[in-house]
């Protein structure tokens, strides 16, 4: 998937992500929708370029013959919702944890399932070689339909341990980044029983609190509130709020790979599987482990764990959870979609009876080292790939080539892979010692810088 990806069509707006090419990429969805379905909903984040590109994406659907649903700013997961209920297809114009100038696209088949790989190639080649737009008279009708945000909070609701959650009496600190989620998990949070402090939580579109990626160097805003409100929790959303991360109770950040480890062992048994990235912690290897159970790998990505859920579903394996440590989860049984209202809340389930800094400390004490290699050009690029095959060929374990190579000792693992947006060759290792991971990341490093 050359245009696509792993997670949709992104570009700065206006230069990489125009009008133009946002109405091609609807009329090749379109078409592609075409052969099953006549309707299609459209939503948005509130990204200030998010009105103008749905105006155009609006365009391009019905041009191709498509009736449009435009659902107005939703969280992904709300879109989502709104296809498995209405039995559409959709589009979701966001660029989810991306910065402000950014804006992407986003196609979900109607199960409220983002599309899998084939039928995302067959998009992209229907973009590549043009399609042809219908008549006058059998081009598709563009109306407004309101409520989505209401339905999505009432299945919520209805899917979530409330009484468990209410009889936490929980006080959440709430920072939805000023993303779509400013309209839902407030009301949403406050519906289960909890008190709710909040803060970045104006729908805005420049993201004038905080950047979108929740990640610890924007959660400062967040910890603050925490500390100040005397709060049990801190949850932070991206801007499309398809994920979740975390502060504890004494405003310390949440790591990710930890939150996903504890509601994974809080969700699995024996013979179960799990699906993540390539990337995953030793936590989340560890957990499987121990219950029992199977951890499968897949690229990085959401669009290709999701694809992985389905064909192991579809094979008869139960998968209850999946996802990366980026805090975007999914838990099938409830829908093959990421959905940070829904990971908060199931979060509250969990630390309804101890606090959050004593179900994470489970998974602590693993360390992560990381380093980044650049190249100049393409011959320099393929010496270090070389140089990666030659040291896994070398290894006493098999080598998974998912998404690059990465060698699993058991305590311990590396990866290295090409990075998919710089020129650069990226080398992680994890281990429950510091120095291991040191060691098996400088062993790796050494082996491709001897060719540089």
């Amino acid at each position: 998937m050359d245009i696509f990806g792993s997670s949709g069509v992104r570009g700065v707006a206006l230069e990489g992500l125009t009008p133009a090419f946002a109405l091609e990429i609807a009329q090749a969805a379109g078409t592609v929708y075409g052969e099953g379905y006549d309707r299609v909903a459209l939503g948005r984040d509130t990204r200030k370029t998010g009105r103008l590109l749905v105006d155009a994406v609006s365009s391009g659907l019905a041009s191709v013959g498509c009736d449009v649903d435009r659902i107005g700013v939703v969280p992904t997961p709300s879109l989502q919702a709104y296809c498995a209920r209405e039995g559409v297809p959709g589009v979701m114009v966001t660029a989810s944890h991306n910065p402000p100038e950014f804006n992407g696209i986003k196609l979900v088949g109607a199960s409220g399932v983002e599309l899998t790989e084939e039928t995302l190639e067959n998009v992209e080649r229907h973009l590549i070689d043009g399609v042809d737009c219908v008549s006058w008279d059998e081009s598709g009708t563009i109306r407004s339909v309101d409520g989505a945000n209401r339905a999505y909070h009432e299945e919520l609701l209805d899917a979530v341990d409330r009484e468990r959650i209410e009889a936490a009496d929980l006080t959440v600190a709430l920072d939805p980044g000023h993303g779509a989620g400013t309209l839902t998990s407030p009301k949403f949070f406050r519906d289960l029983g909890c008190d709710v402090v909040t803060v970045n939580a104006q729908a805005d579109g420049r993201f004038p609190g905080r950047d979108p990626e929740p990640v610890e160097a924007h959660m400062t805003d967040l910890e603050r509130l925490v500390r100040s409100s005397d709060a049990d929790l801190g949850v932070a959303h991206d801007g499309d709020a398809d994920r979740a991360m975390f502060v504890d109770e004494n405003g310390e950040f949440v790591s990710g790979e930890a939150l996903l480890a504890a509601l994974t062992a809080n969700e699995i048994s024996e013979g179960d599987m799990v699906v993540s990235a390539v990337n995953t912690s030793q936590r989340l290897v560890d957990v499987t482990q121990n219950a029992g159970a199977d951890l499968h790998l897949t690229p990085i990505g959401s669009t290709y764990i999701m694809t992985q859920i389905r064909e192991l579903l579809d094979s008869g394996r139960r998968v209850p959870i999946a996802g990366e440590g980026n805090g975007g989860i999914i838990f099938p049984d409830y829908r093959i979609a990421r959905d940070g209202a829904y990971t908060a809340a199931r979060f509250f389930e969990l630390v309804a009876d101890s606090t959050v800094s004593e179900v994470i400390a489970q998974y602590d004490g693993y360390h992560s080292v990381q380093a980044n290699l650049e190249y100049e050009d393409d011959d320099q690029r393929a010496a270090m790939i070389q140089a990666i095959e030659r040291t896994a060929r070398e290894a006493d374990v098999e080598a998974d080539t998912i998404d690059g190579y990465r060698l699993d000792y058991g305590d311990a693992w590396v990866l290295a892979r090409p990075s998919g947006t710089e020129p650069v060759i990226r080398v992680y290792a994890e281990a429950r010692e510091e120095a291991r991971a040191r060691e098996l990341l400088d062993g790796m490093v050494s082996a491709i810088e001897a060719v540089m």
